[in-house]
């Protein structure tokens, strides 16, 4: 049998085990599958290395198992499960061999003999020895028959020696092999080389971390109780983790029940602790364990406050010591300056007695982050020390200008709990920060209390202080009287203290600006609400500061939307996302999170659902963190987008969720129980629940409608008009067409009054729909103009249900109305219909998407113009219209319009 031959016999199966040496072991009882990381592995087997490192516990061999079972027939694969006596590399090279001589019989005999002849304490040249061995092995490999070399827990051998060795051995590697290392710790090859050659696949811990999904998995191998916010906190303490998780299973399965296993995933406990005190912090040297019980006091360390906490020099020489032995250490940035622990990995530290007081540690850090202006940190830092007075001190120098700018309400809320009363009532300064953070976070009653305890520093010590004390007083008076929904005091406060503020005091300014702008679109006055927003912005502007520009540019998008201008209001939008780009992505920021979750609206309001859904989700995410009230807007619009889609349980959850954390924040109900109850109205007209539906509306109706109406809440300024259009809608359905008719025709008229085009659009739509549903399609043919007029500025929205119910008939009605770019759109929506070409014309039939872009070339325009029309990117718009050209048989857009024309296409 040639050597060919006999490879082709042993690739076409595993390995035997032959010797216990090259046994591969089977996959772990219970081992979850991760396709994902497979098929990464297969897209490296055209290189020479593929490298899997990562601290103890998350899978490495499991994953390398997996792979080798899913390797194609054609493949072999040799198991060498390292040990630390294969650090000799004399051992672990004559291991190597005997293992390659499995497949390749006659191979290295020579080389063998050499290799248990030589002295261990005598040198040998193990590179002339490879250099010999890799060019036999190239004459037994075959590129058809590749063999996998599986090198596990590398770790444990690794040395400078083997380390050149084995640098050697991947430099010269002939085709037909590749290296597959798992390893707790990169090996000190020239990865970067190899990396540049596309030669080297390398899977991290943070590939190996378990999604939510597989974590999921791994859990559902034991029966658990374990549910909603319980059970996230397990997945989320867990880090994906493979090992911690399996643990809790262990500790589960002995206890037999789960009523306190949710506090079982502790590192500092029971399996955890043994397996990582065994298995790393024993490992280390002592004076890496003095530093890893030092700095575990931290959330997130670099080397420089390390080195504060240590009073020493040395720490960028640990993490990077750390760092190459893959202790569980979480990059939080690009450049990995900024780390954490792993959660179980620190849990564990912090049972550990460090080698100072914590306290001691604690205002060390305090002091360091506040030299480097991080302000929140150093006050978190002094709380946990047990300074209070510290802490006072340092929020006092906190401006009001950063706060409102920045608005994260939620860790001021965080010190507030950790401060006496006595210390927040003890300066002015005190007192009017904490009250702007409780109007911020909706809690009226607590800050109109706390801002009355300014009266204790009057008379001031000079007539400038009394003046800017009473102008911050009107400031607050204001924000509290809009939260309230009295409309008198809140135009009053805010305007007496744009007289009043100092110039110095610009957040307080805007803050006035802001809440008037918001005021007059609640009454219909749009034209002082752009007036408003001209000032707030034109100031943000000249103090230079991005977050205040961004809140701006979101007060003018909801003005702009209100009035109709879907697609300037989401220029404003991402003219504030720009202003922001140069912000930490690490920091959290209330005015990102609303433009986020705007722009999610917009999406949806332009027909983009998919797209909206994804931004309104970003949003939510950091407005949750940042304890911004905006958090309505997400999970109302998430919830309403369920309702259309059918998906009912979805859409009442989100609203739940939002009550939930709203109950959580302790905000006033009326912030949030109409928007919340509406939303909830047009789900159960949907599901034909009328009598719900009618009972609340009513109640909606008396509170919001009447000549006492009350105002709408802050963000849902609309909101009364949006109460007339559900009850349109319920009274449509109870067969009471008339009244909902002239409901509608108001509704319409009342737009087209105050520019309110929202609305105006909506109601048009949606009149539209009634006559349809009714049999006066007559009716509806002329009032559709009216609606594609108020249309123009990009509210999409409304025509969500015509398309849907009357494919047709608006098929026909567009395509007999002078072509626009509205026109086009909507068209594009509507149900794919196959255009078949001429008799005999033997033309590709054009796609609906290739169809809308044709009509608008043949109406002049440019592909930039198409790419805003269709609301898509101008590389797409370039692709279809090379397709229209191919598929017509033309080279020019010129050429396309006059063949789709012969065609009966236009």
């Amino acid at each position: 049998m040639t050597d060919l031959s006999r490879m082709q016999g042993f690739a076409s199966q595993a390995i035997s085990a032959v010797e216990g040496r090259f046994y591969r072991p089977p996959l772990p009882e219970g081992h979850v599958p991760r396709p994902r990381l497979c098929q990464r592995l297969h897209a490296g087997l055209s290189g020479r290395l593929l490298l899997v490192s990562a601290p103890a516990g998350f899978g490495k061999s499991s994953l390398a198992v997996e792979f080798c079972q899913s390797l194609p027939a054609s493949w072999g694969s040799l198991w060498l499960g390292l040990s630390q006596r294969d650090s000799d590399p004399g051992r672990f090279l004559e291991r190597l061999l005997e293992g390659l001589q499995q497949f390749c019989p006659d191979l290295g005999n020579q080389a063998l003999g050499l290799l248990k002849m030589r002295q261990r304490h005598q040198p040998f040249a193990f590179e002339e020895w490879l250099d010999s061995l890799l060019d036999e092995l190239a004459l037994h490999l075959h590129p058809q028959n590749p063999l996998l070399l599986v090198l596990d827990d590398y770790h444990l051998a690794q040395g400078p020696v083997l380390d050149r060795c084995l640098q050697f051995f991947l430099n010269h590697l002939p085709p037909g092999l590749v290296l597959l290392v798992t390893s707790r710790q990169r090996p000190d090859w020239h990865l970067a080389r190899l990396r540049l050659s596309q030669q080297l696949l390398e899977l991290t811990e943070q590939d190996l971390r378990l999604s939510p999904e597989e974590s999921l998995a791994v859990l559902d191998q034991h029966p658990t109780t374990l549910r909603g916010q319980a059970l996230d906190n397990l997945i989320q303490r867990s880090d994906g983790w493979v090992a911690g998780l399996r643990f809790w299973l262990l500790a589960a399965s002995e206890a037999g029940v789960d009523t306190a296993l949710p506090h079982a995933l502790h590192g500092g406990e029971g399996l955890i602790r043994d397996y990582l005190l065994e298995e790393v912090i024993d490992c280390l040297p002592p004076e890496v364990q003095a530093f890893l019980y030092d700095t575990a006091c931290q959330e997130r360390f670099c080397a420089d406050l390390c080195d504060a906490l240590r009073e020493s020099h040395d720490s960028a020489q640990i993490l990077r010591y750390l760092k190459a032995h893959q202790v569980f250490l979480v990059p939080l940035d690009e450049q990995g300056q900024w780390l954490r622990y792993h959660h179980l990995f620190s849990d564990l530290l912090r049972t550990r007695q460090a080698s100072q007081p914590l306290a001691s540690l604690h205002l060390r850090a305090c002091r360091w982050f506040h030299a480097q202006g991080l302000l929140d940190e150093a006050v978190e830092q002094a709380l946990r020390a047990g300074h209070l007075d510290v802490a006072a001190n340092l929020v006092q120098n906190l401006s009001e200008e950063q706060l409102l700018a920045e608005q994260n309400v939620g860790m001021l809320l965080r010190w507030k709990m950790d401060l006496p009363d006595s210390l927040l009532i003890s300066t002015p300064r005190l007192i009017v920060l904490y009250s702007w953070a409780l109007g911020l976070a909706c809690q009226l009653d607590a800050a109109e209390e706390l801002v009355s305890h300014l009266s204790r520093f009057l008379p001031a010590p000079s007539a400038t202080a009394q003046k800017s004390m009473l102008a911050q007083w009107l400031a607050l008076s204001g924000i509290i009287a809009r939260g309230r929904g009295d409309r008198l005091k809140t135009r009053s406060y805010c305007q007496q203290a744009l007289r009043s503020l100092p110039t110095k005091r610009y957040g307080q300014r805007l803050m006035c600006l802001s809440t008037l702008s918001n005021l007059a679109i609640a009454e219909g006055d749009f034209w002082h609400a752009r007036g408003w927003n001209r000032e707030a912005l034109e100031l943000a502007r000249r103090v230079g500061n991005p977050l205040f520009e961004a809140l701006a540019h979101y007060d003018r998008a909801r003005v702009l939307h209100a009035r109709g201008e879907v697609l300037r209001s989401m220029e404003e939008v991402r003219h504030g996302l720009q202003r922001l780009q140069g912000l930490s992505a690490q920091r959290l920021y209330a005015a990102r999170a609303r433009l986020a979750l705007y722009e999610g609206y917009l999406l949806v309001a332009g027909l983009q659902p998919q797209e909206g859904r994804a931004r309104l989700r970003a949003g939510l995410v950091e407005a949750r963190a940042c304890r911004d009230i905006s958090v309505l807007i997400g999970h109302c619009v998430l919830a309403t987008l369920d309702g259309r889609e059918g998906r009912f349980t979805e859409a009442f959850c989100e609203l739940a969720e939002a009550e939930r954390l709203m109950h959580i924040w302790d905000v006033p109900p009326v912030f949030y129980l109409a928007m919340i109850t509406l939303v909830k109205c047009e789900l159960w007209l949907a599901q034909g629940r009328m009598d719900l539906a009618e009972s609340w509306l009513l109640r909606l109706g008396q509170t919001y409608g009447g000549e006492r109406a009350a105002v709408a809440p802050e963000f849902h300024p609309l909101l009364p008009l949006h109460i007339e259009l559900q009850q349109a809608l319920l009274e449509q359905a109870q067969g009471r067409t008339a009244q909902a008719a002239q409901r509608l025709q108001a509704l319409t008229e009342h737009g087209r009054s105050n520019g309110g085009q929202l609305l105006g659009t909506t109601a048009v739509c949606q009149h539209i729909g009634l006559l349809l549903a009714s049999g006066a399609a007559e009716a509806a043919v002329v009032l559709l103009p009216q609606a594609l007029e108020a249309a123009q500025g990009g509210v999409l929205q409304p025509f969500q249900r015509l398309l849907e119910d009357h494919p047709e008939w608006m098929r026909e009605q567009l395509l007999a109305q002078p072509a626009g770019p509205v026109q086009a759109r909507l068209l594009s929506l509507l149900p794919v219909v196959d255009t078949p070409p001429a008799p005999g014309a033997g033309t590709e039939a054009l796609s609906a998407r290739e169809m809308s872009v044709l009509k608008l070339i043949a109406l002049g325009c440019s592909n930039q113009q198409i790419s805003e029309q269709l609301f898509i990117s101008l590389h797409t718009v370039k692709t279809h219209a090379s397709h229209i050209n191919s598929k017509l048989g033309v080279e020019r857009r010129t050429q396309a319009v006059a063949r789709a024309k012969a065609l009966g296409l236009l």
